[in-house]
């Protein structure tokens, strides 16, 4: 029979119920002649005082009752709750499917009751779903109580809880005892064929379905059940370490590290246990860190790199030697190498275990668990650690196996990649060599050579970027020193040292140089000096001169806590100066993607104090394509219009730099043809023959020209330099600069200039325009 109203998803549970005491009191009555004689008599005993408390067969409505009958009730419960375990046991017995206990275990009750005597909900399970299982426990005792049907066992319920004492979370295997649990149906029983039972069966967590052939407004529950909860948390625990560590990213990303670390100090119930682990390099045979990859050592960081500090290496070799873990229950106390006890407790670890990480009896890497307090970890803790031990190892080796592949892709992406235009050629070489071997013929590959190719040559330039780095740099060391200055002359008048007179006329000597000039010597011999001289005043100072912490306090925050250095003005320049090539490079790629389509071609970029990059084109490079001269001053319109778009970009991003860094851009044309070859040794290609060098060496110098006749630079910011020798090549341009000035990428501003000879280069001239930022 279905319900029609069975259609919203329920808020409350929709049974009616009561606590009761009547199927406990039953209980007692069938043991008066029980065979045991202890039992009977404690069951007449039981029933005799009952006599006199009739009320106690009426469902129960208030707490206040309860307090009134508490022996009673204490006397009936034994039969669930044995004096003996009383202390041990967590369990509690409740109200019928309304998450309130009234008699409980005290174990029960510090881990899963609340002050008002009601169940504290999982962390695991939210309210609706907490709300969704006792109604669907509900149906299914419905259907085994009155319907006489046996219903299957469910999935064990596992309730995550935290233990506050600890910090941590525990888990407990939940199971319930219906004993004492009753069901009553209103009128006649609804019935149900055997093809129903199966359809409700097949779709249990469909509780809209249940309540159609089941109405809750037919069913009353009356008694209590007992809820018994073991510490399944070392089990579910090891289990979860387990799934993790099957995932790729796990021992990667430093969330995810850090969620294992407290899974790991919840298996070993120690709420400040430390999880280290690093990757081992087999053929520089030590522990390193591998980009920060798969490296959350504790112990590793505290040396320069790789592990060569001395200290902390003799205690890897001596594991690399001995294979076995190390087990130092007490550091103070234990037989380590010189001096690493020491180190180890300066970092704040008592106690530590070191294991290898193998895979047939390859080393791939090293575990690390330390904890704050001696006798955290001991030898039992090294037979816990076993259990997990082999899927670190699977983790870290299947995690090695990725890095090494990640590794071989960007060195072939990024160093030895063979541009996909040329990739044919390279083909062709590698099949000419390997049939010249199968015919016993020993040789070298052949050489590669793109003949009679057209370059075209472009480059944004930061802007005076040497002297703004070195402005950057002379400032922050100025107002470092300042900073010094006004410490130690504060510190004279409280503290009259000749060594603070000494560093004050250091200081302000240097001060007065710096305002002239700065130099790299001069900078790297003051920071010199204030490590090894003013840091160390500074903390005596500091310790024995309350008045001055604040100073010195102001002092070490203004301080880069990387460097230790002050870097406010170089960080902005560094910033700025990364922000820009990052913007410049991404929008060159972008446009180069749709240059590839209008005709296949070489490009190569490079970022430095700018970004500048060169393309080749020609019949040689693109295989089994006809090459025209149109496709070559396509590609010239387009490099013109994409070095417009980039003084675009570089202007529109300047408000938003720390520093306001301002672009220059050159164009360089050349129409003679030339080749390129590989160069094996460099990977990389390069111009080919004596006469092709001259397109080499004006590269290098054009970016320093300046006009004719005056000190001026070719380049300036907002305009584009367009450097050539050959008239013809001046006459192709004006037509694109008249094509660019009709669509508003340029100004109707455009110069015709003369440049000063350079240093093996004479006879170029340039057109300057101005861009319409």
């Amino acid at each position: 029979m279905k319900n029609p109203d069975a259609r919203l998803p329920f808020k409350t549970f929709p049974f009616r119920t009561s606590l009761s005491f009547v199927p406990l009191i039953r209980y007692w009555e069938s043991k008066i002649n029980d065979d045991n004689r202890g039992i009977s008599l404690f069951a007449r005993a039981i029933t005799k005082q009952l006599e006199k408390s009739p009320e106690l067969l009426e469902p129960i409505l208030n707490q206040s009752f309860l307090a009134a009958h508490e022996d009673i009730i204490e006397i009936m419960m034994t039969a669930i709750f044995p004096p003996a375990t009383w202390e041990s046991e967590i369990s509690g017995a409740l109200t019928p499917f309304l998450n309130t206990s009234f008699y409980q275990t005290p174990k029960f009750r510090e881990i899963f009751i609340s002050e008002n005597n009601e169940l504290k909900r999982p962390l695991n399970i939210d309210k609706q779903k907490m709300l969704n299982l006792n109604i669907r426990l509900a149906f299914l005792f419905i259907l085994n109580k009155c319907y006489h049907f046996p219903v299957p066992a469910e999935e064990p319920l596992i309730f995550t809880v935290p233990d506050y004492a600890l910090g941590l979370y525990r888990h407990y295997r939940v199971s319930l005892n219906n004993t004492f649990l009753q069901v009553k149906h209103n009128g006649d029983l609804p019935k149900l064929s055997d093809p129903d039972i199966r359809l409700l069966l097949s779709n249990v967590e469909d509780l809209d379905l249940w309540r159609q052939f089941i109405p809750p407004a037919n069913f009353e529950f009356a008694g209590f059940y007992v809820m018994e909860l073991v510490d399944v948390t070392e089990q579910e625990t090891l289990s979860s370490i387990k799934l993790d560590l099957l995932e790729k990213d796990v021992l990667i990303a430093p969330d995810r590290f850090e969620q294992l670390q407290e899974k790991i100090r919840i298996f070993f119930n120690r709420p400040h246990l430390q999880l280290g682990l690093a990757a081992f390099h087999s053929r520089k045979n030590t522990f390193v860190n591998l980009g920060r990859k798969i490296n959350h050592s504790f112990l590793i960081p505290q040396t320069d790199g790789p592990t060569n500090s001395v200290t902390f290496k003799a205690v890897y070799d001596k594991l690399l030697a001995e294979g076995d873990p190390l087990v130092a229950e007490d550091i103070d106390k234990a037989s380590l190498p010189d001096g690493v006890g020491a180190e180890i407790s300066k970092i704040g670890i008592r106690s530590i275990i070191l294991a290898l990480l193998r895979y047939e009896n390859q080393v791939f890497g090293i575990i690390e668990l330390g904890s704050p307090y001696a006798g955290d970890l001991n030898s039992f803790s090294l037979a816990k650690m076993q259990q997990f031990l082999p899927h670190f190892e699977a983790a870290v080796k299947r995690n090695a196996e990725n890095l090494e592949s990640r590794i071989q892709s960007v060195i072939k992406e990024k160093f030895t990649a063979i541009h996909p235009v040329m990739e044919w050629r390279f083909k062709e070489a590698a099949l000419n060599l390997l049939e010249l071997q199968e015919s016993g013929i020993q040789t070298e590959i052949e050489p590669i050579v793109f003949q009679d190719v057209y370059p075209l040559f472009a480059v944004s330039d930061i802007r005076s970027s040497s002297t703004e780095r070195n402005k950057a740099i002379q400032g922050d060391l100025i107002e470092h020193l300042r900073m010094v200055e006004k410490v130690l002359k504060k510190a004279i008048t409280l503290q009259p040292l000749p060594i603070l007179e000494e560093l004050i006329f250091y200081v302000s000597k240097n001060l007065r140089k710096l305002r002239r000039n700065v130099l790299s010597e001069d900078e790297a011999a003051i920071f010199e000096v204030i490590q090894k001289h003013v840091e160390p005043i500074f903390e005596y100072l500091q310790s024995n001169n309350p008045t001055l912490r604040p100073a010195i306090q102001a002092y070490r925050a203004a301080m880069d806590p990387h460097l230790g250095v002050l870097y406010k003005r170089r960080k902005d320049f560094e910033t700025s100066l990364t922000l820009i090539n990052e913007t410049i490079s991404d929008y060159l790629e972008a446009e180069e993607a749709k240059a590839q389509q209008m005709y296949p071609h070489y490009f190569e970029k490079y970022k430095t104090d700018g970004v500048e990059f060169n393309i080749y084109v020609g019949a040689s490079i693109a295989e089994n394509r006809h090459f025209d001269l149109v496709f070559l001053r396509n590609l010239r319109l387009w490099q013109l219009m994409t070095v417009c778009g980039i003084a675009r970009k570089a202007a529109e991003l300047k408000p938003k730099l720390p520093m306001p860094l301002e672009t220059t851009q050159l164009i360089l044309i050349y129409s003679q043809p030339l080749a390129i070859r590989f160069r094996r040794d460099e990977r990389k290609f390069d111009v080919d023959g004596a006469y092709n060098i001259r397109y080499e060496i004006v590269k290098k110098r054009i970016d320093k020209a300046t006009v004719v006749g005056t000190r001026e630079r070719l380049t300036q910011p907002g305009s584009i330099a367009i450097v050539y020798s050959q008239g013809r090549e001046a006459n192709e341009y004006k037509d694109y600069i008249d094509y660019l000035q009709n669509i508003n990428l340029l100004t109707r501003e455009v110069e015709y200039l003369d440049l000063e000879e350079m240093q093996g280069v004479s006879g170029l001239k340039a057109i300057r325009v101005k861009v319409k930022l």
